[in-house]
This record gives structure tokens, sequence and C-alpha cells, in this order.
């Protein structure tokens, strides 16, 4: 579990540093983004990801890594956003916005941790293909749940589905990076 671990911790601190970069070049300008339009940026992100599963090309000069990259990025802004709730202007410094982005990369990677131990490590023997129709399942999940105004009889909220969706896509870059 401990190459688990680090290869989480790796795989985010290179979105981390993407995200970062992001930051200098726009600002948080993402602010303005009310959480469903996040959740359908997530959406084009997995979409175009199983797109290039299922057709095995792309015309456009990037693969699903950065894809991938942005579900996590996203996923993250998702639950700021949830937590802030949205702003009309970019209202947030770089280094807030970094603090926001540690704060939520760690609940991540400790609900990885305990899913884990629970699970023993299942994900491994998954397909990367699997992760994509996770993502895409748990995004419709939030859809349906923002179309009832966040409000659940017996499941978990939105912030619950953001996590995994970055858990699965931090899990596909794992496989992407350092293989099966």
């Amino acid at each position: 579990m401990k190459d688990t671990n680090k290869q989480f911790e790796y795989i985010i601190s290179v979105c981390r540093d993407l995200f970062a970069k992001k930051l200098q070049d726009y600002g948080a300008a993402w602010r303005i983004m009310r959480p469903s339009s996040v959740t359908d940026q997530i959406f084009i992100k997995a979409n175009r990801i199983r797109s290039i599963e299922v057709k095995g090309v792309t015309l456009v000069d990037e693969g699903i890594r950065p894809e991938f990259m942005a579900i996590v990025n996203y996923g993250i802004i998702g639950l700021i956003q949830l937590e802030r709730g949205y702003s009309e202007a970019d209202d947030m410094s770089v280094e807030e916005a970094l603090e926001y982005y540690d704060k939520y990369a760690r609940k991540a990677l400790d609900l990885m941790i305990a899913k884990n131990h629970d699970y023993d490590e299942a994900w491994r023997l998954m397909r990367i293909s699997s992760y994509t129709d996770l993502i895409l399942m748990k995004i419709y999940r939030t859809k349906q749940i923002e179309s009832h105004a966040g409000q659940t009889l017996v499941s978990e909220g939105i912030d619950a589905n953001y996590m995994d969706m970055i858990n699965y896509s931090v899990f596909g870059l794992i496989k992407l990076e350092f293989g099966e």
C-alpha cells in the first residue's frame, strides 16, 4: 500500500503543478463557475476519454492523460466551489487557491487510503476504461443530485461524488504512468 500512497501523491503533485501554472496564467477565473458548470466541464473531459477509448484515435493532439488530470483539477475546483460558493469575479489569490487545493487533495488521499484498505487495492485489477465509466456514472449521479438542489434521501452528496471522480482519475493516471 505504501507504493500506492507514493504513486497517488506523485500524480497529485503533477496535477497540482499544472493547476498552479494555470493559476499564474489565468488567475482563479474558475471562481465564477457554479458547481453545475464544474460538473458539466468534468463531463466533457470524461466523455472525451470514453470517445478516445471507443474510437481508438484522436484528431486533437492530446490523449487521455491530460483529460484525467483535468478531472482531478476540476474535481478539486468543484469541492472549493461547494465550500466557498461561486463568485462574480476572480476573488482568490494564487496562494489561497493552492491552500484549498492542498486541503482537498489531502482529503482525497485520506479517502483513497481508507477505501484501499477496505477493498484491498481492487482498483489495480480494473481496466482504465472502467474508471472512465465509473466517472461518467458519478457525473450522472451528481447531475441528478444537482437537479434536486443538492438534497438526497439516502445517498452521498455532490462532494462525495467529486472525491470519487478525483480518485478514479488518479487511479487511471497511476496506471498510465506506472503501468499495470
